[in-house]
């Protein structure tokens, strides 16, 4: 098969934080020092020849990146200081917008205004339709008089009209997500051999198993136990939130201030959010791990829009007991501001892909690994003839 060589793929990674790659000479310490790597994955040695020969097709079909959940033994051992953990992370994001087919995954990753601008229009789209009067309630600026009196959503957000409206987003996202990720499975189909259609069925418990808990990441040498357990239980508030907001909304969002079980969900999914979220803040400002080390302003957005999406909902959460009507509104709106382009944005082009994109590729590693498994011993991959001694 003939491969094409792109001298600008090195200069395009630069823009996605993948700045190092010249410095490496290829001497493969960074593969011996990871615990995850095999003969089957020897990330980041290959991804990074990939990027410096310009191999696009070859990089765009590997799974290396997704494999990787930079521990920071590879960066600390280069002698080269070519930081191969941060190459990965670039390779990640160059990935997601390449898998992005609407470009915006491009746009944020490489310039932070575009970034800055996308939060901002949307924050302010969700500003309008719960300021300005219209069909979806009576706005924060001509509230029912009932409502000014004492708490009372069904004037301000109808939670028929909200549930109605979060159950379109979910799609629209999900529809987007999912259409990346097929342009991911394409990619990776056309490296290697076919796969058979048993094999995917064989191993699709990989893709339910590392989805829920993301195990590989203990496998790592260094603060495995640390990050693993701490995006576990983020992903349990993620999970929380969702119930609520999807499932358990008319239970959720209630029209009184009295104490409702739903309660008792919410304020675990936003202690976990704060603490987690607070805590890698803390870890990125101190930067002390070669995980912390290099955050652009994707990766400070992400975990600042989650952090003032927990502290907006106690606060609308405490307003709300209080029987505080306008105040309630204001952070109703506010805590909206920010989930609504959090979730706009992260979930089918930034950070919050990784959910489903890294069991995604383990998964079709495992049923690449069962099929060359089943081939007949001493034929060559690619080769339809047996191999002769």
């Amino acid at each position: 098969m003939s491969v094409r060589v792109d001298p600008s793929v090195q200069a395009e990674l630069t823009h996605y934080g993948g700045d190092t790659a010249v410095k490496c000479f290829n001497c493969g310490n960074c593969t011996a020092a990871c615990a995850l790597t095999d003969q089957d994955a020897v990330f980041p040695r290959r991804y990074i020849r990939y990027i410096q020969l310009g191999l696009r097709e070859k990089m765009l079909g590997s799974l290396d990146p997704w494999l990787c959940y930079y521990c920071g033994d590879c960066s600390d051992t280069c002698p080269r200081e070519a930081q191969p953990g941060k190459l990965m992370m670039a390779g990640r994001r160059w990935l997601i917008s390449m898998y992005d087919w609407t470009g915006i995954s491009r746009l944020m990753y490489r310039s932070p205004r575009w970034e800055a601008s996308f939060i901002a229009i949307v924050a302010l789209a969700v500003l309008a339709l719960f300021t300005l009067p219209s069909d979806f309630g009576y706005g924060l600026l001509a509230a029912h008089p009932e409502a000014r009196e004492s708490v009372n959503l069904a004037y301000f957000a109808p939670k028929d009209v909200v549930h109605r409206w979060d159950n379109v987003l979910g799609l629209v996202l999900g529809a987007l997500l999912l259409s990346n990720a097929g342009r991911m499975v394409y990619r990776v189909s056309r490296q290697g051999p076919p796969v058979p259609l048993s094999c995917y069925l064989s191993e699709l418990g990989v893709m339910i198993v590392q989805g829920l808990t993301q195990i590989r990441w203990r496998g790592c040498a260094t603060g495995a136990r640390k990050h693993w357990l701490r995006h576990f239980f983020l992903v349990t508030s993620y999970v929380s939130m969702f119930a609520l907001v999807m499932i358990f909304l008319h239970w959720f969002q209630v029209e009184d201030t009295g104490f409702h079980w739903t309660a008792y969900i919410g304020y675990y999914a936003t202690a976990v959010l704060l603490v987690t979220t607070g805590w890698i803040i803390i870890d990125r400002l101190r930067k002390r791990e070669q995980i912390h080390k290099e955050s652009d302003l994707t990766d400070w957005a992400f975990v600042g829009l989650l952090f003032l999406t927990g502290l907006s909902g106690i606060l609308l959460h405490i307003a709300r007991l209080l029987d505080m009507p306008m105040t309630t509104y204001a952070l109703y709106t506010a805590h909206l501001m920010i989930d609504v382009p959090l979730l706009v944005l992260q979930v089918p082009f930034g950070k919050w892909s990784h959910i489903l994109y890294r069991p995604l590729a383990l998964y079709l590693l495992a049923a690449r690994r069962r099929a060359e498994s089943r081939r007949p011993a001493g034929v060559i991959e690619g080769s339809p003839l047996p191999v002769r001694s």
